[in-house]
């Protein structure tokens, strides 16, 4: 017991989140093992610290030093942080003004992007120690060594990958503020068989399942504690069609039970693996529950080849009609420009193929090189240019100028904003039409992109107003729809927004504006009910 009171330890898990409503997954790992792989002593003297990136650097510091508290003789203090390619440059700022304030705290650091690479980066220079790949088990093993001893002697540590069965699940360590009001990650399985080279999964050799039963238990604890909004990180739920119906047969026993309002399920699914058993139950489930995350990345299958993605595209297409048509999941597909090989003539065909088959919704993303990824070996080969900077995301290639990539970066952002925020559902077909020049929806937008950012100079800070303008005007004087067309198509979109503003295009049109009460505006019985729902949301 003198021991144990000689040496006090303080450790904090620590990570900077985008947002808030991301709860660290990895960092609930880490405190669920403290006990099992450390001891418990160590277990109970270990705190999780999240941050957004939006946090000021100065006001982390003094967070973590107040919540540490003063160094006492003997004592070791610990922060391990877990460092992303969306965190890295701020967690390198916060870990140099943590050692500069307190050189004596031992700083580790984890993550996929200290995970790989590590030689020149400025963060692992500064730390302490760093540990590659899992660290379920390996840092609470180098937790206990560095309290207790012997102390290790290598900086870098691999991670050591242990049978599923001894992880221990870390859903307990979800609080009841994160089940109210956070995204809860949850994982059935860890690892990818595939080996597409953009992605870190590729590096796996198989995936490997957490044992079903105490997995489901955790989830009903969870569920049974409020929770409603659960995100698989699975890379491939729908892999081993037994567990993928086991987990989907949970949910519909509580939605048959109880009917809870507000559930959520996300999963990843490959898109050219959707037996006739997965799809009875999938069709069971009623709208807004679930949503699929596809991964599409490219229809071209010379690039498929050249990147070792192995897909089927007509199946996949088979598939995504299949579950638009006969099932009541939300669709948020994946498309990945700058791969080695694409043109933009080769992603624009299959982005129009895409389109066809309608799904909710399109994410447009560029072509980024993670650390430790294969996608390296065409760099050469094809003139693959990066930014050396975090997110990494390619510049130029052998097919795309640097013009090009940053005129498709822009569509993106654009993208977004109109089409995949839902703003524009009754205006979007009129955008989205073909021109005189060519039959396809990637060259309708792209030609919309160019007039918005001449007109704009800007991706971000447009206000909605500004958005019904440039579509306005970009409709009615570039592709010469008529103004009596547009404005209605325009209006029912602007009212539904919930917006509360005026836009000049709509000017003269009766507007419920801030303040405004519904009695006060001419409305026909569709802007009515779209005022009414407004409200609902604006309650809620």
């Amino acid at each position: 017991m003198a021991e144990l009171q000689q040496h006090n330890p303080a450790i904090i898990l620590c990570t900077l989140n985008a947002k808030y409503i991301h709860a660290s997954l990895g960092l609930r790992y880490l405190l669920a093992n403290m006990s099992r792989h450390g001891r418990p002593e160590l277990a109970a003297q270990t705190l999780i610290v999240e941050y957004t990136l939006a946090r000021q650097t100065a006001d982390m510091v003094e967070d973590l030093l107040a919540k540490l508290g003063p160094v006492n003789l003997g004592q070791t203090q610990i922060i391990g942080f877990g460092v992303y390619i969306w965190n890295v440059l701020q967690t390198t700022v916060l870990v140099r003004q943590l050692k500069m304030a307190r050189p004596s705290i031992k700083i580790i650091l984890g993550g996929p992007e200290v995970s790989h690479e590590i030689e020149q980066q400025d963060i692992v220079q500064m730390a302490d120690h760093v540990i590659t790949g899992w660290g379920d088990v390996s840092f609470p093993k180098l937790c206990n060594a560095l309290v207790y001893g012997p102390k290790p002697l290598m900086k870098v540590i691999q991670g050591e990958q242990p049978p599923m069965d001894q992880i221990e699940l870390p859903y307990q360590h979800f609080s009841d503020d994160d089940l109210a009001h956070r995204v809860l990650y949850v994982e059935a399985s860890r690892g990818c068989p595939f080996k597409c080279e953009f992605c870190l999964s590729s590096l796996d050799k198989t995936a490997w399942a957490f044992d079903l039963s105490p997995f489901l238990n955790e989830l009903d604890i969870l569920y049974k504690r409020g929770a409603r909004n659960f995100k698989f990180v699975d890379r491939t739920f729908n892999l081993k069609i037994e567990s993928s119906i086991q987990i989907l047969q949970f949910f519909l026993d509580r939605l048959a039970s109880e009917s809870p309002e507000n559930l959520l399920v996300h999963f990843e699914v490959i898109p050219d693996h959707l037996p006739d058993r997965l799809k009875a139950m999938i069709a069971q489930f009623p709208p807004g529950v679930l949503q699929f995350e596809v991964g599409i990345q490219s229809f071209n299958e010379e690039v498929q080849k050249l990147i070792s993605r192995r897909q089927d595209n007509v199946q996949t297409e088979a598939n995504l009609r299949w579950l638009i048509t006969q099932s009541n999941a939300h669709l948020h597909t994946d498309l990945i420009f700058g791969l080695p090989g694409e043109t933009m003539e080769s992603f624009a065909i299959g982005f129009d193929r895409l389109w066809a088959i309608g799904p909710q919704e399109i994410q447009l993303g560029i072509l980024k090189r993670l650390r430790g990824t294969p996608i390296d070996r065409h760099t050469q080969t094809h003139g693959m240019v990066y930014d050396a900077q975090p997110p990494y995301m390619v510049q130029q290639t052998k097919d795309l100028d640097r013009t090009s990539i940053q005129r498709f970066a822009r569509m993106a952002k654009y993208w977004d904003l109109v089409v995949n925020s839902g703003r524009f559902k009754k205006t979007i077909s009129l955008l989205m039409a073909p021109t005189e020049t060519q039959n396809s929806a990637f060259w309708s937008f792209m030609q919309f992109s160019d007039a918005l950012w001449a007109g704009t100079g800007k991706t971000y800070g447009l206000s909605p107003e500004i958005l019904v303008d440039g579509v306005f005007d970009y409709l009615t004087k570039a592709r010469g729809f008529d103004a009596d067309l547009v404005r209605p198509l325009l209006l029912e979109d602007y009212l539904a927004s919930g917006a509360r503003a005026r836009p000049q295009c709509l000017a003269q049109e009766r507007l419920l504006l801030g303040g405004d009460k519904l009695d006060q505006v001419h409305t026909n019985g569709g802007e009515l009910q779209s005022f009414k729902n407004r409200q609902n949301r604006h309650v809620a």
